[in-house]
């Protein structure tokens, strides 16, 4: 759910700016070359009773401000009502029952590494970051992890989990999961929900997506019934008349640097069809090539938890992940879940990104943000 930055003000704008000309050192340049002169001549009150009756020139207009585009004003309005919550009275009751439930972040890249780091900073300091291995003890053990317990996440495997994150989970000591596409490593073909925003904004159609606008395309296709989205994919790429850019994956050895370094690597599945949408052969077909994949590059060491593509939960792919021997899996429904989930293989999680403000970072946490997301209609 992508968000926008927030906006600064007051201290964090820029300076004002003045007409009158400026010396080096912040003073009025007009008054030192006037002081100069008199000295040089030995007329300083003439010279300054000349200055001071010639005529100042009109400071220069203003220059006109753009009113705010549709996305910039939609923006102003998740900042104002963010910080409103943060700093509404139910935030402490939130924070105080998210104390006894388990977090979840569920992260894709990182689009700002910057804000994503002070993120990582404040979770060591509010919460207790705990490994997914912690919550498949706490599971097999039947203990309930301990309180403040959050779990970092990320989905797809974009290549900025190892270039922007890893530095900074390594640095805080923060364990994490990262769910990968098989399909993609040691690749460069973007992932199919990039290629088809990119298709459709360049005029690709498809018979499926008639009267769907390009930017409700990706939401259209994760709908459709497997083959059907498959089919779309293809005619995307036939009527666009263009290629969509290439995208640096991970490779083996990526993955094999971030489990050295405290990230689990799981299964998220091939190719990352919403698998509730697929034939029974694919579900299975895409749980265990990647499973297979894995276990392969992980010098033998089977993956053992799960994330569900676009958090679709299948109760085929439940059955097929049990048989495996999968300890724990995931979905994407923002919530929280107990600190002994109930159902293993269906833990909550709760969507942020890296470009998240601080404001709704620690209201997601709490727990606020996502019970006013449901309230409004949310899912």
């Amino acid at each position: 759910m992508p968000e926008g930055p927030t906006h600064s003000t007051g201290a964090d704008a820029g300076p004002t700016t003045s007409t009158r000309p400026t010396g080096p050192d912040g003073g009025d340049r007009r008054r030192v070359t006037i002081g100069q002169d008199a000295r040089k001549t030995g007329h300083l009150h003439d010279q300054a009773r000349q200055t001071s009756a010639a005529p100042t020139a009109p400071p220069a207009p203003a220059t006109p401000t753009a009113p705010p585009g549709p996305r910039g004003r939609l923006a102003d309005r998740r900042s104002t009502v963010d910080a409103l919550l943060r700093h509404s009275p139910a935030q402490p009751l939130f924070r105080l029952l998210a104390t006894h439930r388990l977090a979840v972040l569920a992260y894709h890249g990182i689009e700002d590494p910057r804000t994503f780091a002070l993120q990582m900073a404040r979770l060591v300091r509010i919460a207790r970051p705990v490994s997914p291995a912690r919550v498949e003890q706490a599971v097999h053990d039947g203990r309930p992890l301990p309180d403040r317990s959050v779990l970092v996440t990320f989905d797809d495997g974009d290549r900025t989990v190892l270039t922007e994150a890893l530095p900074v989970l390594t640095r805080l000591q923060i364990p994490a999961a990262a769910f990968v596409v098989t399909e993609h490593i040691d690749g460069d073909r973007p992932f199919w929900w990039s290629e088809a925003a990119f298709l459709a904004a360049r005029g690709g159609t498809a018979r499926s997506l008639a009267g769907c606008a390009p930017g409700a395309v990706v939401r259209r296709l994760k709908t459709l019934p497997d083959p059907d989205r498959r089919t779309a994919l293809a005619e995307l790429r036939e009527s666009a008349g263009t290629r969509a850019p290439r995208q640096e994956q991970l490779t083996r050895d990526d993955l094999l640097t971030l489990h050295r370094s405290g990230v689990a690597i799981g299964n998220h599945t091939a190719g990352h069809p919403c698998l509730d949408r697929c034939e029974d052969d694919t579900v299975q077909d895409e749980i265990t090539r990647s499973h297979d994949a894995l276990t392969g590059w992980l010098g033998g060491e089977a993956p053992t938890a799960f994330a569900y593509p676009n958090g679709n939960f299948d109760g085929r792919a439940d059955t097929l992940l049990r048989r495996l021997g999968y300890r724990v899996g995931f979905l994407f429904d923002h919530r929280h879940d107990r600190l002994l989930p109930r159902q293993p293989l269906r833990i909550s999680r709760l969507r942020v990104n890296s470009t998240t403000s601080r404001d709704r970072f620690d209201t997601i946490l709490s727990g606020l943000h996502p019970a006013v997301h449901r309230l409004r209609g949310g899912v």
